[in-house]
Parts: structure tokens; C-alpha cells; sequence
């Protein structure tokens, strides 16, 4: 086919006038010049017509998706990442300017394979505006990008299932929430649009919510949508603390089990199968493996990122429940591998990981077992995080939040305010190392089996307050004649760091302990213990008692 005649044709397809054609490729928005300004010796540079958008007058030339106006990079100490794609062996200049001021230049050129650039910007302190500016020279001529109003701050990544996919439209008090927005204009919001891939992908291939600053409407575009309630409201929290620039990426899909958001390599290393999917009465969303850490999480890997917060588990209650232990883990483990590396280094190798711990669902749909397994799972069987499996992470503990009114469905609970609040707690005490805040409910250092008694002895590390009293949500596993089943053991005396349980029931031996080990274990905000400063609950637990000296202890928490 003639060059001019192909070229006049594609410009024609995207809309160009007859006689003109496409030379660049500008913030997403296509701009023409006349036939006659072609330089020959670009005609001449041309490899063919198959490769007439990659090479001519800088039409690949971009940033990648998320680089765009309203954005925020990643403060120091870290160096933010600046990639995109280009013309293999054209040089790009990378430049940093406030006002008329340059602050910085970085000098780059297009990898032959790839198609890609990338440059790191020096660690900046918190503030802004900023305008960072791309510029790609080729056969001397020059091909500029630029975007504006850019601020550095913290990065997080929200990620999950359709808890984490709320909108602020859909949570307790929204119209509220929605208005409160004047005073968190440095807080930015980018929420990507759910697509799934069968490989991974070097850019995502599209953003339902470009960086913007928040508004009513984007806040509360529809249900399950945009923008991430837990997700903003964490980095509302965060900004309230810190005062300075937080950017928030929402990246959720609704009814989908971790083995989707999981890469192939950290499914193997539990023994799941690469290939393997889902069965479809098990989730709502996409069942296959891997195709949204495809899509949605590989991505954006070469961003410098603070940290990352999670809201999933749901669709695991009844696929690969046992699992769950290793699933979850291995999960953060590749994220912060993928994440370091992609950033050349620039993301911590384990950064901040918080997650939300499940809450609770009326449904008849899940064994009564799942939820209480999933919940002790997340912490991998540690009943507390930060542990030896998970280190750096936080979570927030949410089985008193239930909802049995929700319009969305009681596993669809709509106070994502005090997740949120919980959330940023764990944050402030791992990512920001502030010393003596209380971030975590109470658990048990130490249990005491006073068998002569009939009394369990339970020593906690922090203080306790008993809410109410509640005679079932303590249960011990009593076994005789090789047979063991869960009886409520009553509670008994407390003070303000120890409780006693009734056991009289059990007329054989006591093996284990449990609490709150049930998908409902209390009515909202009501269950028995909590930190007294802090209003935390204390969270589920499960402990063996392998000694049945009395007297025993038995070491529950760290």
C-alpha cells in the first residue's frame, strides 16, 4: 500500500480532516498537522506501514496511564517513579518545574524492546504544585508532554473485593461525607477501571476515575463503583494526622477470591494451580487465576508506593478456605517483591500492608465455620500482626461492625467510617512508627487452666473492659471417650487486665479455647471486650491447651 495514502486513511479512521494526519499523542488527546510540514528525513526513517503509529512524529510518545494532571508522586525519602512509552532509541528529558523554576532534569532513552522509559525523580519533600514535563527528541525533532498541578505526599493503594469497591454514596451519614471535601484538596483519587487479563500487562488499559480532587460526585459515583469508601476515608484520617499530601488508588472488583488477585508465582508457592478458576456459584465476580493481578495490581508496580491497604476474604469462605493462610500472606510477600522491583528499588521492599479483618453476614449461603476460619487465616493463625509471617502489616478488626439493615446486604456492612478509623490507627503505629498509640484490641499473653477450680485464667497484655457479660462467646472444646465438642464457658470475675471462665461444664478434659468464633459474633459495637481508650475490640482467637496440669499457661499473643 502507498505510505501517504495509508496514512491519510488512518487519520480519516480517528476522525482527522482529509488532508491531515496524526503527529502526537498529548495527555490522551490527538492533535494534527498538514501532509506538507514531513520532514523527508522522517519519511525516510519510517520501517514500515505496520509500525507508522510507533514511529511517526512521536504518536507512541506517552506517559503511562496513571501520569496525569492532579496526580500525586511519592515524598521522600523515596524517589518517585516517571515512565511511559516511546520511539526505541529516542531520548527522553524528564523535567521538574515550579512556576519558572527548574527544580530537576532526567535524562533517558526508549528501550529498543520494550518501547518503554523510565526515570526516577530525586526524593522530594511533601508540597506543590509541581509540573512535571516529558520530552522526546528523534531525528531532531521534539515531541512534549506535560502534566500539571502534581504534588508529592504518601502514595496507597486500596485493593479488594466489594467492601473495599463501596462508595462513600453507600456508607452510614453519606450525604455528609460526600459534602466534607474543602478542607482534603491535596488528598487525590484515582480509581482504576476493572478489567481482567489472561497475561500481565505493562500499562493498565484503562481508569474509570482519572486523578482528580475530591468532589461530591466523584466520591459517590454510584454503588460499587468510584471512589472507595474505606479507601478515601483512610486517607481522609491520614491527612488529618499528617497534613500533607496523600494520593489514594482505588483497584477493587466485587465477589472476587484472592487466587485472582494473586500472581502465578505466589499460587504455586501454596500449592494452588496457575491455571486453575474459581467455581461460579462460589464467587460473583471473575473466577479465573491471576487475571486481575494481571490487569488491575501488575500494572502498577513501577509506582512508588507508601503502602497498600486490602478488604477481602468474602469470596473465600467456601474456596480454598484452609488455605487462606498461605494464600493471604504470599500475596503481600509478591506484592512488595513485584513493587520493589518494578520501582527499581524506590518502594520499601516490605512496605506498610494493612487489611481489614472480616465482618459479619446473616447469609445462609456460607458454613458456619468460614467466616471465624478466614478471620483467623488473615492473621495467619497467629491471632495478631504484626507476626513472624506477616511483619509490617496492621489490621483493622471489624466483627462488631455488622449491619442487619443494609440495603446492600448484611455482608455489605455501610460504617466504613470506623473501618477507616481503625485502619489508620495501624498505619500511624507501622507506617509512621508513632510511639505509644494503641492500635490493636486486646488479646490473651497467657492462659492458666485451674482445673480444681473448675476456671480458665486468662491474662491479657493490655487493659480490658468488659462491655457486657456474655456466657456464650467464649467456647472450650471438652473431649471424653475420644470425643470432643464446643461448650460455652460462662464468664466468670475480671479485672482490668485478667478474666476468669466458668468450665464446670465440661465434665471430661479442656483442650482449647475459643472467642468469638462464629460468622455474627455480636450486635454492632456490642461484643463483651474492648481496650478502654481505644474502643477496639479484642479479636477472635483460637488456643490448645496441651498441658492439662493445673496451673498450666498456655501462650496465646506475642
Amino acid at each position: 500500500m502507498n505510505l501517504r495514502k495509508h496514512i491519510k486513511e488512518k487519520a480519516l479512521k480517528i476522525g482527522c480532516c482529509k488532508s491531515w494526519y496524526i503527529v502526537r499523542l498529548l495527555s490522551q488527546n490527538l492533535a494534527c498537522q498538514p501532509f506538507k510540514k514531513i520532514p523527508k528525513s522522517l519519511w525516510n526513517s519510517v520501517v514500515g506501514v505496520g509500525e507508522w503509529n510507533r514511529h511517526l512524529l512521536g504518536i507512541g510518545f506517552r506517559f503511562a496511564s496513571y501520569i496525569n494532571n492532579d496526580m500525586v508522586l511519592q515524598k521522600e525519602p523515596a524517589g518517585a517513579v516517571i515512565w511511559g512509552f516511546g520511539t526505541p532509541g529516542a531520548a527522553v528529558t524528564v523535567t521538574l518545574r515550579q512556576g519558572q523554576e527548574t527544580i530537576m532534569k532526567k535524562v533517558t532513552s526508549v528501550k529498543a524492546h520494550f518501547d518503554t522509559w523510565m526515570v526516577i525523580l530525586d526524593p522530594m519533600k511533601a508540597g506543590g504544585p509541581f509540573e512535571v514535563m516529558a520530552q522526546q527528541t528523534l531525528e531532531k525533532m521534539n515531541f512534549t508532554l506535560r502534566v500539571h498541578d502534581v504534588l508529592f505526599g504518601d502514595v496507597w493503594l486500596c485493593s479488594g473485593q466489594s467492601n473495599m469497591q463501596m462508595t462513600v454514596l453507600q456508607v452510614f451519614n453519606a450525604t455528609r461525607e460526600l459534602s466534607n471535601t474543602a478542607a482534603y484538596q491535596s488528598v487525590r483519587i484515582l480509581s482504576v477501571s476493572p478489567i481482567q487479563a489472561e497475561q500481565e500487562l505493562e500499562d493498565l488499559v484503562a481508569v474509570d476515575l482519572q486523578w482528580s480532587k475530591p468532589t461530591s460526585e466523584n466520591l459517590g459515583h454510584g454503588y460499587f463503583k468510584y471512589m472507595s469508601a474505606v479507601c478515601w476515608l483512610f486517607g481522609r484520617h491520614l491527612y488529618d494526622t499528617l497534613q500533607y499530601p496523600i494520593g489514594l488508588i482505588a483497584s477493587s472488583w466485587g465477589g472476587t477470591p484472592i487466587e485472582a488477585w494473586s500472581s502465578g508465582r505466589s499460587l504455586e508457592a501454596c500449592g494452588v494451580p496457575k491455571q486453575g478458576s474459581v467455581p461460579y456459584n462460589s464467587v460473583t465476580g471473575p473466577s479465573k487465576h491471576s487475571v486481575l493481578w494481571n490487569a488491575m495490581i501488575h500494572p502498577l508496580r513501577n509506582m512508588t508506593v507508601k503502602g497498600v491497604v486490602w478488604y477481602q476474604g468474602e469470596s473465600n469462605i467456601n474456596y480454598n478456605t484452609d488455605l487462606y493462610n498461605c494464600t493471604f500472606p504470599a500475596l503481600i510477600e509478591d506484592w512488595r517483591e513485584t513493587f520493589h522491583r518494578g520501582s527499581q528499588g524506590q518502594t520499601e521492599r516490605f512496605f506498610p500492608f494493612g487489611f481489614v479483618q472480616l465482618s459479619s453476614d446473616l447469609s445462609k449461603k456460607s458454613s458456619d465455620d468460614g467466616f471465624p476460619q478466614i478471620r483467623w487465616h488473615q492473621t495467619a493463625d497467629f491471632g495478631y500482626v504484626p507476626n513472624p509471617k506477616m511483619p509490617n502489616t496492621f489490621m483493622a478488626v471489624a466483627m462488631d461492625l455488622c449491619d442487619r439493615d443494609s440495603p446492600f446486604g448484611s455482608v455489605h456492612p455501610r460504617d466504613k467510617q470506623t473501618v477507616a478509623y481503625r485502619l489508620h490507627l495501624g498505619a500511624r503505629a507501622l507506617a509512621y512508627g508513632e510511639k505509644n498509640l494503641t492500635f490493636e484490641g486486646p488479646l490473651p499473653e497467657k492462659i492458666e487452666l485451674l482445673a480444681h477450680e473448675g476456671l480458665l485464667n486468662l491474662t491479657y497484655y493490655q487493659q480490658i473492659q468488659v462491655q457486657k457479660r456474655d456466657n456464650k462467646i467464649f467456647e472450650i472444646s471438652c473431649c471424653s471417650d475420644h470425643r470432643c465438642k464446643w461448650l460455652p464457658a460462662s464468664m466468670n470475675t475480671f479485672s482490668t487486665q485478667s478474666l476468669t471462665l466458668a468450665i464446670d461444664s465440661c465434665q471430661g478434659t479442656v483442650v482449647a479455647l475459643r472467642y468469638a468464633w462464629t460468622t455474627w459474633p455480636c450486635e454492632y459495637k456490642q461484643c463483651p471486650l474492648y481496650h478502654p481508650s481505644s474502643a477496639l475490640p479484642a479479636p477472635p482467637f483460637i488456643a490448645f491447651i496441651t498441658d492439662q496440669g493445673s496451673g498450666h499457661q498456655s501462650n496465646v499473643a506475642k
